[in-house]
């Protein structure tokens, strides 16, 4: 998803750099800017004792007149940075909030790309994922976020189509990226649905493919908590790729991504729900039920799983 950008001015440019640290870093560099210009534009200036310290003394005049003017702007640029930080932290909030309070099969199709592309970012940085907004499109192959963790790097394309399944020419591109520029693992994230073919290609790849319903469960077993983290794409890694990517740890069983065939936790054994102890499902309210996994990192731990399996795949640890 391309986003195109005029020219912008070194203080527009400060300020979005700004922008993308915590609102607190903004303040807080906005203090010491002020602080060190403050005290440099109000320094003495040298005495001429002799005529080769003229220019020198003529310098000093020209910085201490530069401090003068950034000791006030140059804090209010990092200012600025530090509001549209925090208004857009306020805004992922509200976008995680909505898409978890919607019932609505459709949340994500009523939001913009530029909102979906928001959305998505906020998801991984909760699951533990430093996030670079790319903007998608030019030099960088379509690439909207490029991630961060444990010094492994894994690109991300968003799709918010509509009415169209994301086909393989877009799993096949972002594969080629991955390879050119040495990343992990990358993962390809709609609000709607993907073809058959292009999910025949991501799997044994080192790509996952995230679905409308995917991302929605994953939205709201990970609001309250916030405590799982989503694993790296587990299929192994093409030859060309620098490193595998690394399973991190996780406190439950993530939701099955859409380019396995098969969830990661087999549904056998079941045990019957008692009415007394089960849990109710966080994604569709319904009874839970002690299942045991097969495979996977977790493979011989039991954990809750919705009793409406497969057509939910709502999990809690037990």
């Amino acid at each position: 998803m391309a986003r195109r950008r005029g020219k912008t001015s070194a203080i527009d440019d400060l300020m979005e750099l700004v922008a993308l640290l915590p609102w607190w870093a903004g303040v807080l560099l906005a203090i010491v800017s002020y602080l060190v210009l403050h005290r440099w534009a109000n320094a003495p200036l040298p005495v001429a004792s002799s005529p080769q310290d003229i220019a020198g003394m003529a310098t000093s005049s020209i910085w201490r007149g530069l401090a003068y003017g950034g000791q006030f702007l140059l804090p209010f640029v990092c200012a600025m940075g530090a509001l549209a930080s925090a208004l857009r932290r306020r805004e992922r909030r509200r976008l995680i909030d909505t898409a978890a309070r919607n019932p609505a099969a459709d949340a994500l199709h009523g939001m913009t790309w530029q909102a979906f592309e928001v959305l998505v970012g906020e998801s991984f940085r909760r699951q533990g994922y430093l996030v670079e907004e790319t903007g998608g499109g030019g030099a960088d192959g379509g690439v909207d976020l490029v991630l961060g963790k444990g010094g492994d790097r894994f690109l991300v394309q968003c799709k918010q189509w509509k009415a169209f399944k994301v086909g393989v020419t877009v799993v096949r591109e972002l594969y080629g990226v991955m390879a050119a520029r040495g990343a992990a693992g990358g993962f390809v994230v709609t609000s709607g649905r993907f073809t058959q073919e292009a999910t025949d290609f991501a799997s044994g790849r080192n790509i996952r493919l995230i679905d409308g319903e995917a991302l929605l469960q994953w939205i709201r077993q990970g609001r309250s908590p916030a405590r799982s983290h989503p694993h790296s794409p587990s299929q192994p890694a093409a030859a060309h790729a620098p490193r595998a990517p690394r399973e991190p740890t996780m406190d439950a069983p993530p939701p099955a991504p859409a380019s396995t065939p098969a969830p990661a936790q087999s549904p056998a054994p079941v045990s019957a729900p008692d009415p007394a102890t089960a849990p109710s499902c966080p994604a569709c309210a319904q009874p839970m039920v002690r299942r045991v996994a097969k495979r996977g990192a977790s493979a011989g731990h039991a954990f809750w799983g919705c009793s409406a399996y497969p057509r939910c795949r709502g999990t809690k640890p037990m």
